[in-house]
């Protein structure tokens, strides 16, 4: 829907998006592994309200054998960049792909934020015949329209990519690569406005990991552990830059909000010879980009009866970072170790010697640690991480992929949604009066109402 002005939750600048106005609601979707509706759900997140921390709204997703998994709103502050073509439309639609079925459905928030509606499902035909690619994953908008990844093709193969779908009618306009070379496995993209570059990173071919972690494949290190950097306005790759057979599955890409600086940092989920995770730093130094792992953090030894089958071999329990993600002043940023159940926050004001200066624990494959809502002891790990406009409030969900829920976690995962209250020098507390119990239903990524730290990308500092 166009406006007369600019949607006032669009922000020119990182700087001016982080004094806006606290989120009321948190959108987030919920699986169910046991072949029922999919939703999306609304979550109460004020903290005057008599709902606060509670689900007020959903609307279910008709298609079946499914799952939902990431999604992302139709605009962001982009728009407001130099050039745009549509500075003048609404942030109210959700794109949310269903990364199994390749259906993609758009979900209007609006007039009442509380009773959402799909307005449009876009047929996995019409991806596959326009496109070329199955199993769309993120989700991010940009200036000229709204880019969605792919893991792979119809049959399961690679290469993976990007696709765009026009900002107004949603169709799929088309496959975004021009000249890919190499480049075959897929996972996320997310891209520098200033630099014209766009970085994508790897995982697998749908073949690869919708049963699961395949041992032999791992072990063999045929899953991703590059980074690609595209021309992003000639769509041409220019750059591959290698991290190391050893360093499994790079997975999340978080570039700084800041469009002068030119660096960001990736994850990747396990060392073959340690267990370990890592983050890594990309920037620019001299014309030139460059790459290094900056954060380690080690396995935990654990008895072989207190792991799954898959990690009983190796005595240990790996954190298994599966997101990442960083506040919008580019200051701290956060790590889920959905193995050993711990949300690590760094300080990164100096982007090259992170600082580890706040952790809580919750879940976990050996730990099970408890909430201050819920005592007992809980299941599944830190996963999905996204973070309020202004940095005081993180969001965790703790359900990942039901193929690799059932690997790392065998009895099963009972959903939650936590929130976390952050100091601004640093340092996390779990808030006590925040637990969304989802029972045997798991909750994955999460958008705030008005944008996140995840959703925006900025043209001015």
């Amino acid at each position: 829907m166009a406006l007369w002005r600019p949607d006032p939750t669009l922000y020119p600048s990182p700087r001016l998006a982080a004094k806006a106005p606290p989120e009321e609601f948190a959108y987030v979707v919920r699986i169910d592994p046991h072949g029922g509706p999919d939703a999306l759900c609304v979550v109460d997140t004020n903290p005057r309200s008599t709902t606060y921390g509670k689900v007020v709204g959903e609307v279910q997703i008709p298609y079946g054998e499914g799952e939902l998994h990431h999604f992302g709103w139709n605009v962001c502050s982009s728009m407001l960049c130099p050039g745009s073509t549509h500075p003048h439309l609404e942030r109210r639609y959700l794109i949310i792909p269903d990364i199994r079925t390749s259906h993609i459905h758009v979900v209007d928030t609006k007039p009442d934020p509380t009773r959402p509606k799909i307005v449009k499902t876009i047929q996995p035909e019409e991806v596959a015949d326009r496109a070329g690619y199955a199993r769309p994953h993120t989700v991010h908008c940009g200036p000229d329209g709204i880019y969605v990844s792919a893991l792979g093709t119809p049959e399961g193969d690679g290469p993976g990519g990007v696709f765009v779908l026009d900002h107004e009618s949603f169709d799929v306009l088309g496959r975004w690569e021009i000249d890919r070379g190499d480049q075959y496995l897929h996972y996320d993209f997310w891209w520098h406005l200033g630099y014209d570059v766009m970085v994508t990173s790897e995982w697998g071919t749908p073949k690869m990991v919708e049963q699961g972690v395949q041992g032999e494949l791992l072990m063999a290190a045929q899953y991703g552990h590059r980074l690609h950097l595209w021309d992003l306005r000639r769509r041409r790759r220019v750059e591959v830059l290698e991290l190391g057979k050893e360093f499994q599955m790079a997975l999340e890409l978080r570039p700084a909000h800041n469009p002068t600086r030119a660096y960001g940092f990736v994850n990747t989920v396990v060392n073959l010879q340690d267990l370990s995770s890592s983050i890594w730093l990309w920037h620019r130094r001299n014309g030139t980009w460059t790459v290094q792992e900056v954060i380690r953090i080690p396995a935990e030894p654990a008895e072989e009866d207190q792991l799954p089958p898959i990690l009983k071999p190796f005595r240990a329990t790996p954190p298994l970072v599966t997101d990442i993600d960083l506040s919008v002043d580019d200051r701290f940023l956060y790590v889920s170790c959905w193995g050993t159940g711990e949300l690590r926050q760094y300080d990164v004001s100096d982007p090259f010697r992170p600082r580890l200066v706040g952790s809580v624990q919750i879940g976990g494959i050996v730990r099970r640690a408890g909430h201050p809502a819920s005592p007992g002891p809980l299941n599944g790990g830190p996963q999905m991480v996204e973070v309020s406009r202004d940095g005081r409030r993180v969001y965790v969900t703790n359900g990942l992929y039901n193929a690799w829920d059932a690997q790392f976690y065998p009895d099963g995962i009972r959903g939650w949604l936590v929130k976390l209250d952050t100091n601004p020098e640093g340092g996390l507390a779990f808030d006590p009066n925040f637990f969304v119990d989802f029972g045997e239903r798991r909750a994955h990524q999460v958008r705030l109402a008005g944008g996140d730290a995840s959703s925006d990308s900025y043209c001015f500092p």
